[in-house]
């Protein structure tokens, strides 16, 4: 692990701000007319997610541009680099048809579809150079940063079945393990021979992945799910963000976002119904100030993805990762096992509802209809972020935060201004 992890790149500086996935047909107009609103609205923007209308056949996919929507994609991803704006392309590797590499794919392909797509075996080098040629013409070469990997998860009813067979002799069942893997290294090895970093989502991967520059999602939407996924993500050492796409409530609709911004990636995906940062008026004010101590964290953000790189502890760490997490190195086996350490006895009870952001900060979100919560601080001492005031040490607190603010407390040693 620690050899795949050092062999990573660190993520760049856009891939930690904001990115606002854009409904799926709209057009190179529209996004830009997005991003203007952003901008006039004073809500952060780092990078822009096309969803699968940009392609002119998707589902299954064609890879290329659709010329309605997107008559110039060139001069458009150099409007949006004049405002410091990446982009992310939406695709699945299920060939159409309509692809210019389809004739030539097709002997490499396995005996069933997805999405009625052709499925290209990647363990074929004729594969992986069709798909590299396609793919640095059509998007690298104009200045396409990343791609949104979906549908290479599940089993034989999502996927292939077992009896599938692939033109490499590998087993259904073992491509569909190593699928989402291997357009991982593929995708990044492009953008390394660029000597580029990119930063993208996939939907399928596993604890083979650190090494990757990419993050996983899935259709998880209870926010206790988000905050339970993160941390149990952070036991394999592997990235998981949760996505925003809409809420009940204006309060629903600011726990997420908050949550949004303290994950390995800040995403709202409006993919489906086109909302908004201010979609909700009354908290409005409180996302963007929440989104904005995002760009205002990323000194430290970037230093602890650099810590990814270089030592492997993945950035958001569940609590059971913290150095010390249940005593201090003094601490005897009869201190531990007492009720008068009341950390350690919280840990043992599984805390699913507090994470880390790397070495001194700690998460504690919300949820709609909460307005007070414990906390289980380690050993140390913990500052309130918002007052600087203590907040304790090795013990368990109860708060009532307020609306506005996303609990947030920091460990003895750090500096923020």
């Amino acid at each position: 692990m620690q050899s795949l992890l050092r062999r990573r790149h660190v993520t760049p500086k856009w891939g930690l701000g904001f990115t606002h996935r854009t409904p799926t047909l709209f057009t190179d107009k529209q996004i830009l007319n997005e991003v203007a609103e952003f901008e006039a609205k004073g809500y952060p923007l780092s990078f822009v997610g096309l969803e699968p209308g940009w392609q002119s056949h998707s589902y299954p996919n064609s890879f290329v541009w659709d010329s309605t929507r997107f008559p110039h994609p060139d001069q458009f991803l150099k409007q949006l680099a004049t405002k410091n704006i990446r982009s992310n392309l939406w695709i699945n590797p299920y060939v159409s048809s309509h692809s210019p590499i389809f004739s030539d794919v097709l002997p490499y392909t396995g005996t069933h579809t997805v999405w009625v797509g052709r499925v290209p075996d990647f363990n074929l080098a004729p594969t992986r150079k069709l798909y590299k040629d396609l793919f640095s013409k059509q998007h690298l070469s104009i200045g396409v940063s990343g791609y949104k990997v979906d549908e290479v998860d599940g089993y034989d009813n999502w996927l292939w079945p077992d009896i599938a067979k692939f033109p490499s002799g590998i087993s259904a069942e073992q491509m569909r393990q190593i699928y989402g893997l291997q357009f991982q290294k593929m995708t990044d090895g492009w953008f390394r021979e660029m000597n580029q970093r990119t930063y993208g989502l996939v939907r399928g991967s596993n604890a083979g992945s650190p090494a990757m520059p990419y993050v996983i999602y899935n259709d998880y939407y209870d926010h206790r799910d988000f905050i339970t996924a993160l941390c149990t993500s952070s036991f394999a050492g592997v990235l998981w963000t949760p996505e925003a796409r809409t809420s009940k409530t204006s309060e629903e609709w600011l726990r997420r976002m908050q949550t949004v911004c303290f994950s390995p990636m800040a995403m709202l995906n409006a993919w489906a119904d086109g909302t908004k940062p201010w979609s909700f008026a009354d908290v409005a004010e409180d996302v963007k100030a929440v989104m904005r101590l995002r760009m205002q964290l990323l000194p430290y953000l970037y230093t602890t993805f650099a810590q990814y790189h270089f030592e492997g502890k993945p950035p958001i760490r569940a609590m059971n990762l913290v150095d010390g997490f249940s005593f201090d190195d003094k601490a005897t086996t009869a201190q531990v096992n007492s009720t008068d350490n009341p950390y350690a006895m919280a840990v043992k009870q599984d805390i699913k509802d507090q994470f880390m952001v790397g070495d001194f900060l700690l998460i504690a979100p919300l949820f709609a209809g909460e307005t007070s919560r414990k906390v289980v601080l380690p050993v140390g001492n913990w500052y309130d972020f918002y007052t600087g005031k203590l907040a304790g040490k090795g013990e368990v607190i109860e708060i009532k935060p307020g609306l506005a603010n996303i609990p947030v407390f920091v460990k003895e040693g750090v500096l923020f201004r």
